[in-house]
Formats: structure tokens, C-alpha cells, sequence
């Protein structure tokens, strides 16, 4: 148990780590001086692991197996959102965020972390294709749900980190300094992951059986 935990312990860091929706989220709360809403922010990312990872657990891949439409749409939805969130930070441009960081609320923060994490079916397939290798051919109820408690547990962690790193001194002054780029280049990162979401999905849609004609 203790080596399977391990496993998808460091297969779950290591995809946090990389570049992605969540963790440009995070850091440009934080290093925008809105360490409170990068925090709530984690939250929510962190409840939307928790969610993902429980469906993972009860086998929500198949049902994406069996009703490829209802992840195509979650994911055409994910990467709409994500185009939102890069049409608003590219609108803030170079502008002092300092008035609009005590405007965001707690429970408007959690809602942006989660719906970044949610409307990402990717995450599904993830801890779906995780589990089922790490996972023996019958998993106990106690490993199950010390998996998905690790992941939270993991995802708490990592996110609340990054909102601490990211709103030192030293990283909001570089930050202010170069406001506009950063957040310009944060726009355009989000709004290619969601590019890519869409596109992903067209090219499904498009070899969908459905689509095909004699």
C-alpha cells in the first residue's frame, strides 16, 4: 500500500509541476499582491482535485468511455473558460491591480480555482490512467480512499505553496515592474492551453463516428 501511495504520490507532483492553468492561476494572484485570493484560489483547485480524484476512484473513465459526448463538451467548456480568463487578464494589461485585489472576494477566488480545475476533463483522465496502474487488479476501500486523500492532501500543499512563494517581496516587486508583460505572457499561456482544449476536441469531434459519412 505504502509503495502504491508513494507512486501516484510522485506522479501527481510531477504533473503539478509542469506550467499549467492552476498553477499560472496561483502564482499570478499571488505575485499580483492578492495573497488571500491566491489562497482561496488553491482551495478551489484543490477541492477540484478532490473531485476529480474521487470520480477517478468510482470510474468515471468508463462513463467518458461510454458517453464520449459528456467529456467532449466538459472540455470544449474547460477550454471557453480558459479563453475567458485570458481575455481578462490580457484587458488588465499594465494596470494596478492594488485596487481590484481587495475586490476580489474569498468565495470569488475558490469559485476561479475551482472552475479552472472542474472544467479540465484532462484531470479525470489523469488520476483515472494513475490509479488504474498504480492500483492492484482489487484495490481495498482503505487504499482508495487514502489515494484520494494524498491527492488533496498533495494538491493543498503544492498550490498553498505557490501562493506563499509568489508573494514574497521580492517576487511582487518584480512583478509590479513588469506588470503588463506578465501578465500579457500569463494570458497568452491560459489562452493557448485553452486553444488547445478546443483543438483537441475538434479533432475528436471530427473523427467521432458520428462525423464520419458514407
Amino acid at each position: 500500500m505504502t509503495t502504491t501511495l508513494l507512486t501516484i504520490w510522485f506522479l501527481h507532483l510531477a504533473a503539478m509541476m509542469s506550467p499549467g492553468a492552476n498553477v499560472l492561476l496561483v502564482s499570478q494572484l499571488a505575485a499580483s499582491d492578492r495573497t488571500r485570493s491566491a489562497r482561496f484560489a488553491a482551495l478551489g483547485v484543490t477541492a477540484g482535485a478532490a473531485i476529480w480524484s474521487t470520480c477517478a476512484v468510482l470510474g468515471v473513465n468508463a462513463v467518458f468511455q461510454a458517453v464520449p459526448g459528456l467529456r467532449l463538451a466538459l472540455q470544449v467548456a474547460g477550454g471557453l473558460y480558459l479563453l475567458l480568463v485570458a481575455s481578462r487578464l490580457w484587458r488588465s494589461g499594465g494596470a494596478d491591480l492594488n485596487g481590484q485585489a481587495t475586490s476580489v472576494s474569498a468565495s470569488a477566488a475558490f469559485r476561479l480555482g475551482f472552475l479552472t480545475n472542474i472544467t479540465n476533463p484532462k484531470s479525470a483522465l489523469f488520476f483515472g490512467s494513475v490509479f488504474a496502474a498504480s492500483f492492484p487488479a482489487q484495490p481495498s476501500a482503505l487504499l482508495q480512499m487514502s489515494a484520494v486523500v494524498m491527492v488533496v492532501l498533495n494538491a493543498l500543499c503544492w498550490h498553498t505553496l505557490l501562493a506563499y512563494l509568489f508573494s514574497r517581496e521580492r517576487v511582487r516587486a518584480a512583478y509590479s515592474r513588469t506588470r503588463k508583460t506578465a501578465n500579457r505572457v500569463a494570458s497568452v499561456a491560459v489562452g493557448t492551453l485553452g486553444l488547445g482544449l478546443l483543438a483537441a476536441s475538434m479533432r475528436e469531434i471530427k473523427a467521432h463516428p458520428f462525423m464520419q459519412t458514407n
